[in-house]
């Protein structure tokens, strides 16, 4: 590639380089990590037996090389969007967001996915999550309904809003499905401390955290919400937010059925 040849490319395409080469350089390392602890967990009988605590430490070790690695593909699908690579499916939205609220459960409360073991039915593993203060409602009108997205990109989004209200919530989490106007609407809510109303913006801008408090800080790099919400206008739609100081928050991803793609600021 000449220089003149290079000057005419767009910024978004070396942006999209740099993230999928920081990726190819870190998937590796964090993948032998967690492969590592996982074959010292399941295969004992091999490797010799775990006192309960050395258990504990390696399932903490798998925990956070997932988190990893979900960061990692979230900045790659972040790039991706931006430099306006989609890869449309068919796909059913109720059953991709159970799929990812079991996920984001591994993650976030491992307690309760460790308890989801014991049951074999969807309805008895939604009524033991319900006891658990976790709902999932799907309306009428979304159950078995198809829709033709980038179903990456759709669970990179959902996961965000998951993790970041099972992060947050005191007692209650929620997750909704509705549709209205061949628009997908996902509302995840939690009952935690809040956001205030002057932050509702600035929250999803790169690496924009609310000042330190007791009562409003969300930890993190600042780039999930923006990642999430960057991705989400790519694809056509967008996320709001309904949030009061003590009241909990709720955000809502609103998702054309039907693949439109966007520039992330339009």
């Amino acid at each position: 590639m000449t220089e003149h040849e290079q000057n005419e490319k767009p910024e978004s395409f070396f942006k999209d380089i740099e993230i999928e080469f920081l990726i190819h350089e870190l998937k590796d390392p964090i993948s032998i990590i967690e492969t590592g602890a996982r074959t010292l967990i399941e295969k004992q009988s091999r490797f010799g037996p775990l006192v309960p605590r050395q258990e504990k430490t390696l399932k903490r070790i798998v925990r956070n090389a997932q988190k990893a690695r979900e960061m990692l593909y979230s900045m790659l699908e972040v790039g991706r969007s931006e430099a306006g690579s989609f890869i449309c499916n068919q796909f059913m939205p109720d059953y991709v967001s159970y799929n990812v609220l079991e996920t984001c459960l591994e993650l976030q409360t491992p307690p309760i996915a460790e308890a989801l073991k014991d049951y074999a039915e969807k309805s008895q593993v939604l009524e033991f999550l319900s006891s658990q203060g976790i709902f999932f409602d799907v309306q009428p009108d979304v159950q078995g309904l198809e829709m033709q997205q980038d179903e990456t990109k759709f669970r990179q989004i959902l996961g965000n809003l998951i993790k970041n209200a099972l992060h947050f919530r005191h007692k209650r989490f929620q997750l909704i499905l509705s549709l209205k106007d061949n628009n997908l609407r996902v509302d995840v809510v939690d009952d935690g401390p809040g956001i205030p109303p002057e932050y509702h913006q600035s929250i999803f801008n790169r690496y924009m955290q609310m000042k330190e408090c007791s009562l409003t800080a969300r930890s993190g790099h600042g780039l999930g919400l923006a990642g999430a919400r960057i991705i989400a206008r790519c694809l056509g739609g967008d996320i709001d937010i309904v949030s009061k100081m003590g009241e909990g928050t709720a955000f809502r991803l609103t998702l054309p059925i039907a693949f439109q793609h966007q520039t992330a600021d339009s």
